[in-house]
């Protein structure tokens, strides 16, 4: 009972710390500067590992992809449309991810995750005092109105 909600917290935290603003970064980026770059750090684009390279305002920059990038398929070398926000270069994402589905599903689906075990957890904390409730203390005997154990 208490992993299950444990892990419905922290599935609830990754969803709203985590998910939403990921997804919310991402579409804030709709109406970037769109250019081709170059994957120059392949790893765990999921984990927010990848890097690209590309020209901005005349000079070469290298920046991190976001954590749930959708890169992961593709090597080094792979030429990738990517935006970027005009004021800072560095602050980058691949066009095909800057409408956020992607980081909204994860959101959606890991809040489904918590409700879920949080379900579970309140199912057995239901079970846990219908047992008690079922079962008398040793030695000690019935109410009035209760069944005896052995009835």
């Amino acid at each position: 009972m208490i992993v299950s909600l444990v892990i419905a917290l922290l599935l609830a935290a990754l969803s709203l710390l985590v998910m939403f603003p990921a997804a919310g970064h991402l579409r804030s980026l709709r109406d970037g500067e769109l250019v081709e770059a170059t994957l120059v750090r392949q790893g765990g684009c999921m984990a927010g590992n990848c890097q690209v390279e590309f020209e901005a305002s005349g000079r070469t920059v290298v920046a991190d992809l976001p954590v749930g990038s959708g890169a992961g398929k593709s090597s080094v070398g792979t030429r990738l449309p990517v935006r970027y926000r005009a004021g800072d270069p560095r602050v980058v994402a691949l066009d095909g991810d800057v409408d956020g589905g992607g980081a909204a599903v994860g959101a959606v689906m890991a809040a489904g995750g918590a409700l879920l075990f949080l379900a579970v957890s309140v199912l057995a904390g239901v079970a846990l005092i219908r047992q008690r409730r079922r079962d008398p203390e040793p030695g000690r005997a019935p109410s009035p109105g209760e069944r005896p154990a052995d009835a």
